[in-house]
């Protein structure tokens, strides 16, 4: 029989439905039992493609006996962190601040003020690793808080209040200079594996953030190095085990430094920022190979992510079944010779193996290997057989959720690629996830919700990273199409995020104001496998204000960026979007008004030679002559009867220009 989670929108709590563990949704009626039943509350919180989350299902959440346990002396709260992010930033904090390290599943144990004693990720089912089991973990914290309650509450006690006490301030924040932004590059430098690409060591995750930051930093000062390492890094990345070498798209991380073997899930985040990512670096050097996986990548995203009403689908499972029928992760991406040979020959595979790396050994588990692209491009046709032949083997599981904030990453990435590489198609498919994000996530006060499924709208609040990055978004559509009213609804998010989620000295808190109020009111500068909310919005701000002039907005993004002057030249690797952010509002960032009649070839040439800009942030309208359809449009006339260009930044504008080549120095960058 199924138990609370049945009538939930997300995949994740779904999978739990039919567990013999009476989970409940995230809500006060939970908190409500455990009060009237005098028992302590197991948080359990995780999403849908996390791998050792589904293991923990099948050994402890399926199990009949760990189950009944668990029932008889706990209230169960299932959480998708995804749905959640507010819920699971404040207890992940705990976990970390309490263990020095997290992860998910996460494993939490709560009072019925939802004040945490316990912490823990994946426990199995039996001792391991000195690992206690589940069971015994549970056993454990029932004795305490039976027998040994005034400790537990004291523990409790001070967590919150530890807690309490990390809540951010800035004194007097000031932007990032020149010289804060050139240590932030010296930082990187020495963080930087000269010899596999990349930042940091094993498990490695895609730096998209950062190597945003390098293309702006290589724009405005022609840093040669910032290039390299962002060049360098995109080619490792796309040359390794983490790119899909098939069907495009990337991997979450790689397990290992040298970009082999992946973590097979793919997220739409992951996937929207690098398609971008390697868009700008096409855009910088002109590389095929940029162009090739990001144009792959977007396909990859308006094809397999994207949902029957127009929006795009989280994530693809690291899991599916093998040739046995057995669910394990990477069954559907890894190439053994023996496979090859039996859909390519033996000639052809001989040759793909060499290509791919596929040896006898295996790269991967059981003789199976990852496929990588170390050297010379694949023939079409072996991809396409290759192709066509793991079509044919069982797929892995789709997170159908839409989650606004991913959707507004990918709509910038998809209509950026879909202008600089000529595919309309992909802009199409911008918009239909724009218009969803209106018609569905939006009410008419332009509040966000988070989620929805098959049409379905989820009960929880957009947090500042929705509100950031679907205003991100509908700006980058806004530049592409032409369309003001992107710009317009764009306005009414950021007016929202000044409204409801600014604090003191311009700090920014991932809640709104008028929230549920949780233990501590989440707020993280830092960026993880998205841009930081907070930055995210300090970009979004800052584009708005050079459309339209609002001083209000461009205040609130300069106080924003206090946090990347205090961290960007100490943590640079994780704060990328703040420093990229930063280095715009060193350029200017400069305004482009593209006016001339609409589909007119010499129109159509300054506005690509405007979307091509390298120059940090570059805010784009394009129009007739006379619309008022975007701000910088007003007062722009014809030169002589024929379109032209303006470009202004920081109050002075250049001569009028009806000549691209003109228009391309006016936006070098450098200065």
């Amino acid at each position: 029989m199924p138990n609370r989670l049945a009538h939930e929108t997300s995949p994740y709590l779904l999978q739990h439905q039919d567990n013999p563990v009476d989970w409940w949704p995230w809500s006060a009626e939970a908190f409500e039992e455990a009060r009237r039943r005098g028992v302590p509350v197991l948080l359990s919180v995780g999403y849908s493609s996390c791998h050792w989350c589904h293991v923990m299902a099948h050994e402890s959440f399926e199990d009949e006996q760990t189950a009944a346990y668990a029932n008889d002396h706990f209230v169960a709260i299932k959480v998708d962190r995804e749905e959640r992010p507010d819920v699971d930033a404040v207890y992940m904090e705990a976990v970390q601040a309490a263990t020095g390290q997290g992860g998910w599943p996460m494993t939490v144990f709560l009072n019925a003020e939802a004040h945490p004693f316990y912490f823990g990720t994946y426990f199995p089912p039996e001792p391991r690793h000195g690992m206690p089991s589940f069971r015994q973990v549970l056993q454990g914290v029932t004795a305490a808080w039976t027998d040994r309650r005034g400790e537990v509450d004291e523990v409790a006690g001070k967590v919150v209040q530890d807690l309490a006490a990390r809540s951010l301030a800035i004194d007097a924040p000031e932007v990032p200079g020149e010289d804060d932004l050139a240590q932030a590059l010296l930082g990187l430098t020495r963080e930087y594996d000269a010899t596999n690409a990349g930042f940091g060591g094993a498990p490695k995750f895609p730096p998209s953030m950062a190597v945003e930051f390098l293309l702006r930093h290589h724009a405005r000062t022609g840093s040669d190095g910032a290039l390299q390492m962002a060049a360098d890094t995109c080619e490792a990345m796309a040359r390794g085990g983490m790119y899909d070498q098939l069907g495009g798209g990337f991997a979450r991380y790689s397990v290992d430094r040298e970009w082999v073997v992946p973590h097979f899930e793919k997220m739409l985040y992951d996937n929207a920022l690098l398609c971008r990512v390697y868009a700008h670096l096409w855009r910088a050097t002109g590389s095929p190979l940029a162009r090739r996986v990001a144009l792959q990548t977007a396909d990859f995203i308006a094809t397999e992510l994207r949902t029957a009403e127009g929006g795009f689908a989280s994530a693809l499972d690291a899991d599916s079944e093998d040739a046995s029928g057995r669910h394990v992760e990477g069954a559907y991406y890894v190439w053994t010779p023996a496979e090859l040979r039996e859909v390519l020959g033996e000639q052809d595979a001989e040759r793909a193996a060499e290509l791919y790396g596929v040896t006898v050994a295996g790269t991967f588990e059981a003789g199976a290997s990852v496929l990588q692209l170390p050297g010379a491009e694949a023939p079409d046709d072996v991809r396409a057989r290759l192709l066509a032949a793991r079509a044919r083997r069982p797929r892995p599981g789709r997170d159908d959720k839409v989650v606004a904030a991913w959707n507004g990453l990918a709509i910038a990435a998809l209509a950026e690629t879909g202008a600089y590489f000529d595919r309309p198609d992909l802009v199409e498919r911008a918009t239909e996830a724009a218009d969803l994000l209106v018609r569905l996530h939006m009410d008419e006060g332009a509040r966000l919700s988070r989620t929805s499924k098959d049409g379905r709208v989820g009960a929880n609040a957009g947090v500042l990273e929705d509100y950031a990055d679907v205003a991100e978004g509908f700006l980058a559509l806004a530049s592409v199409t032409g369309e003001g009213v992107w710009l317009e609804f764009a306005g009414f998010l950021l007016d929202l995020v000044l409204d409801q989620f600014v604090g003191e000295n311009g700090t920014l808190y991932d809640t709104a104001h008028d929230a549920e109020q949780l233990i501590r009111r989440p707020q993280d500068p830092t960026d993880n496998a998205t841009p930081s909310g907070w930055t995210a919005a300090a970009g979004a701000l800052l584009s708005y204000a050079a459309h339209t002039g609002s001083e209000a907005h461009r205040s609130a993004a300069e106080r924003a960026l206090g946090v990347v002057k205090a961290l960007g030249p100490r943590a640079p690797r994780f704060i990328g979007w703040g420093l990229a952010v930063a280095e715009a509002v060193v350029d200017g960032p400069r305004e482009v008004a593209v006016v001339g009649p609409d589909g007119d070839p010499a129109t159509v040439a300054l506005h690509r030679t405007a979307l091509l800009a390298r120059s940090p942030g570059t805010v784009v309208a394009v129009g007739e002559s006379g619309s008022e359809e975007f701000p910088l449009l007003v007062h722009r006339p014809l030169i002589d009867g024929r379109p032209a260009a303006y470009v202004c930044r920081n109050f002075t504008c250049e001569a009028p220009t009806p000549d691209p080549a003109v228009l391309k120095g006016q936006l070098g960058g450098r200065q």
